[in-house]
């Protein structure tokens, strides 16, 4: 597949759509491969400014860790919710300070802890006794954030199973942090990923306000409150992303309002954990039927087809994050529309009868080389995926439309995206956009 291609389009901006069909025309290749749409990306994040400017994201790089999408929201001022020492060293290879991290995993290693301590990052959660005592061991400088758990029983993946103090439990463990002098500097809590339930987020916030006035009656300054993740990035949602801002805002001006009755600003530091709200609708799929099987049966002939990605590659998000992926056939040559339609199984490629995405879809007939896409898929898809069988991957391709080249020219780390991106002019040097007419629509396209 191709390293980098650059045109021009005149007129409308193509589509996610054609991006695919040029490049599969173009490179005349059966291997899978991701469009990139960089523009996405950066829409979700002025869409999260406007909506709720109170709130600091801190990207939760578990759900997507590729190297383009850590520099683009980097470059943004965006946070960093981390989990281990490698996802802490990921974001400060690439030059984030500490004080733009969370160690936001309430059961740390404690050697992680340790590497904590030694390159500064001092906010890190937890919601038990035995974490406070080694955290008081192998980090007593950290600033530490009570976990709660909330309800969680309208998101499609819950972790109250697994995280958070029960709200009884509150009194007693920040009790325990003054008596053996750990600092507490908050709350945080989680609705669940996925959440689909804006009045989720009313009912934790004011949970938190309680742990906020516990604390501060023991002495404790409560300054920092992590609202969690949960938030919609996908068109298929029962809740929209407006509607969940809407509601966390109101409960924040309820609760932890920006001015007090006084005229007093508040001095509370407010951050959410979202993941896939920024990258889950930026991601699209495209894979090669490789083979493909017809199923007699009593009243009609069903059809299995077996894709080049599978539930051990990008598809691992329909076991583990329980997403349900909508196959799209997608011909380059002709319409679908006369094409017979029958009771369809998609498989993965591997050896393994565990692999498969899909079963009883109704699809038109396809054709061995033909393409089948898959939408939406950026969030917990690449960074779960592995080679098992010895099946890649699929490549990034990365859709950069001029005007938003053009701005990402202006980032301080264009160096670093740019390699990323491998955009060079006719000299070699990373300034595509000196070469070519701004006022016309430059499309680029990339793959690393």
């Amino acid at each position: 597949m191709k390293t980098s291609v650059l045109g021009q389009h005149f007129g409308l901006t193509p589509s996610v759509e054609d991006i695919v069909r040029d490049t599969i025309i173009e490179d005349n290749s059966e291997e899978a491969f991701y469009v990139v749409d960089i523009q996405d990306i950066l829409r979700k994040h002025k869409k999260w400014l406007l909506n709720m400017p109170r709130v600091q994201p801190y990207y939760a790089i578990k759900c997507n860790p590729t190297p383009i999408v850590l520099e683009l929201l980097s470059s943004l001022g965006v946070g960093f919710d981390c989990a281990s020492k490698n996802e802490i060293d990921a974001v400060m290879n690439i030059g984030v300070t500490p004080n733009r991290i969370i160690y936001a995993n309430p059961c740390k290693t404690k050697s992680f802890i340790k590497h904590a301590a030694d390159v500064g990052v001092d906010v890190m959660t937890f919601d038990n006794e035995l974490e406070l005592l080694k955290v008081r061991q192998f980090h007593p400088n950290a600033k530490m954030v009570l976990r709660i758990k909330v309800d969680d029983s309208h998101a499609v993946c819950r972790l109250g199973l697994k995280f958070g103090a029960d709200i009884e439990k509150v009194p007693q463990l920040l009790q325990t942090a003054k008596n053996i002098g750990v600092n507490i500097i908050g709350c945080s809590f989680h609705v669940g990923s996925g959440c689909e339930s804006a009045d989720a987020y009313t009912e934790a916030i004011a949970n938190a306000k309680y742990v906020f006035d516990l604390g501060r009656q023991l002495g404790f300054k409560m300054t920092f409150l992590d609202i969690g993740g949960g938030f919609p990035g996908t068109s298929v949602t029962k809740v929209r992303f407006e509607d969940t801002a809407e509601a966390v805002t109101k409960a924040l001006d309820i609760h932890f309002p920006a001015v007090d009755e006084l005229g007093n600003e508040s001095n509370v530091t407010i951050i959410a954990e979202p993941g896939r709200y920024y990258v889950a609708s930026a991601f699209t799929l495209a894979t090669n039927i490789i083979a493909k099987r017809s199923v007699p049966m009593e009243d009609q002939t069903a059809m299995m087809y077996y894709l080049n990605d599978g539930v051990y590659g990008s598809f691992n998000c329909t076991i583990f994050d329980h997403w349900i992926v909508d196959p799209i056939p997608f011909p380059i040559d002709g319409s679908m529309d006369e094409r017979q339609t029958h009771l369809t199984t998609l498989w993965g490629p591997t050896c393994d009868s565990m692999d498969c995405i899909k079963r009883d879809v109704v699809m038109p007939e396809m054709h061995i080389g033909e393409w089948v896409l898959f939408k939406e898929m950026g969030a917990y898809t690449i960074c779960a995926g592995s080679e098992f069988n010895g099946f890649k991957m699929p490549a990034l391709l990365y859709y950069v439309p001029a005007y938003t080249l053009q701005m990402l020219q202006h980032l301080p780390n264009w160096g670093r995206i740019s390699a990323i991106l491998d955009i060079h002019d006719n000299d070699g040097d990373s300034t595509a956009m000196d070469v070519y007419d701004v006022d016309h629509s430059l499309e680029l396209i990339s793959v690393h």
